[in-house]
């Protein structure tokens, strides 16, 4: 049965992988993948002889002996409990993505316009560079990603030119998210599932992210496409006189959210909620207002009259919602059966050691940045979700840091290895391969240079 179970996860996994192939949307993958392997699980509970208490996070040593009924009553509260944590992911993420579409639905986002002055090519990317690495950290790098190409397809009208821009700008937002707990959807695991504190992750992450963005970006900007200046373009009005207040008030409130944690210590899910109710109510104050009602659609006056939250509520992500909820509970079954622990001590046991490990650990740093660089090639999530599962280090531990850096960095090697790269290569039509020949061999680089850093500054602290 466990081998049944893992040839349907590897399966699904191919299928998610290959959802542009298969022209499937990975969620449907992944939520057949969720539910058939607890099925299955539920079928052929009497026949496992261990059971991973995730809770303590050790094999339960008298499965065995448990009757079917006790068995059952198991399976049912383990599969509540994973269901539990899956759900502060999803809530915590659900708000933050209704916050960042009220700030579009007020044009926040054209503020950021603002900031670029000048028509240098190079100055140009690094103040994109720079953007999209403090934003990511706010707004999650795959939003930060979408804004900042929506803005430089008004600035850059030289397509051959933008995409340039845009690889390095995932280079940047993914190294941006890797160092803030709301930046990356796998840094935000390892944050609500107490691995790591907001106060430790910037202290560690800080430099090798900066590191992972500025080495390419620096070597980038000595190409000859960064050369000479871009055309001027005419400025565009903001749609909404509220749009810098609303952009401010909503990083502000998205910023709050760790700091409600640190003071309440309450899951993170609850700040999001103060904070989207907060952003929520002044943006149905400002909408009821004549001139935000003239002034932010056009287009009719119900359009007008519609509520910028229930607006807002239409245009989230709910797809991606899905997708981890069935990516996070599959991986929950395969932890569930005590795989992931047995996996984790044979790579422990298995692995050679590169002499730089923290005696807590023993887990080899090769091992670590094998998992960036399968993140390139497959969803960083999962691999994530399966660590969590795997190792039993304490919270702050070291080996969650370099997890943290080398998951969310290492996605930009592919254009498919990060939400952020996808959503890029929707919006500007980017080759596969033209990817693979310009950028990847930079956001290589980048990754190497973080690692080391890190590697560096661990003996320090």
């Amino acid at each position: 049965m466990e081998t049944l179970l893992v040839v349907i996860f590897v399966v699904g996994y191919l299928a998610i992988t290959l959802e542009h192939n298969l022209k499937i949307d990975k969620l449907i993958p992944a939520l057949a993948m969720m539910a058939i392997m607890w099925a299955l699980m539920s079928f052929g509970i009497d026949g496992f002889t261990s059971w991973f208490d995730s809770g303590e996070h050790h094999l339960m040593e008298n499965f065995g002996a448990l009757g079917h009924p006790e068995k059952m009553e198991l399976l049912e509260e383990t599969l509540l409990h994973h269901l539990g944590k899956t759900s502060e992911i999803l809530v915590f993420l659900l708000g933050a993505m209704t916050i960042v579409e009220i700030i579009d639905y007020f044009d926040g986002f054209a503020t950021i316009k603002t900031f670029v002055k000048t028509r240098s090519k190079k100055k140009i990317l690094w103040i994109f560079s720079f953007l999209a690495f403090i934003l990511s950290a706010i707004i999650d790098n795959l939003t930060a990603t979408i804004v900042l190409i929506s803005i430089l397809q008004k600035i850059v009208k030289d397509r051959d030119v933008r995409l340039w821009y845009a690889g390095l700008i995932i280079i940047a937002a993914n190294a941006g998210g890797a160092w803030s707990p709301i930046g990356d959807v796998t840094t935000t695991m390892l944050w609500i599932g107490k691995k790591v504190t907001t106060a430790n992750l910037i202290e560690h992450l800080l430099l090798p992210s900066l590191i992972c963005m500025v080495i390419p970006s620096l070597i980038a900007s000595f190409l000859p496409v960064f050369k000479g200046e871009i055309e001027a373009e005419e400025e565009e009005p903001s749609k909404s006189k509220f749009s810098a207040i609303m952009l401010y008030l909503g990083l502000g409130a998205i910023i709050f959210v760790p700091i409600f944690k640190t003071i309440t210590h309450l899951p993170p899910y609850v700040g999001m909620m103060l904070s989207l109710a907060i952003v929520a109510t002044f943006a149905e104050i400002f909408s009821n207002s004549k001139i935000a009602i003239s002034s932010v659609d056009h287009e009719s006056d119900a359009a007008a009259h519609h509520s910028p939250v229930h607006k807002a509520l239409t245009k989230i992500e709910l797809p991606s919602i899905l997708f981890f909820l069935g990516i996070l509970m599959a991986v929950a079954a395969l932890e569930s059966l005590g795989m992931l622990f047995n996996f984790a001590e044979g790579l422990k046991q298995g692995m050679p050691l590169m002499g730089t490990e923290m005696a807590s650990t023993h887990v080899s740093d090769l091992v670590i940045l094998l998992l960036g660089v399968g993140s390139a090639v497959i969803d960083n999530v999962p691999l994530v979700a399966a660590s969590l599962g795997m190792f039993s280090e304490p919270m702050n531990d070291q080996l969650w840091h370099f997890i943290a850096y080398s998951a969310g960095t290492g996605g930009s090697m592919l254009i498919i290895g990060s939400a952020a790269g996808v959503v890029a290569m929707g919006m500007e039509k980017i080759d596969f391969f033209w990817y693979l020949r310009k950028i990847s061999w930079l956001a290589l680089i980048g990754f190497v240079g973080g690692a080391i850093c890190f590697m560096l500054l661990r003996n320090l602290f």
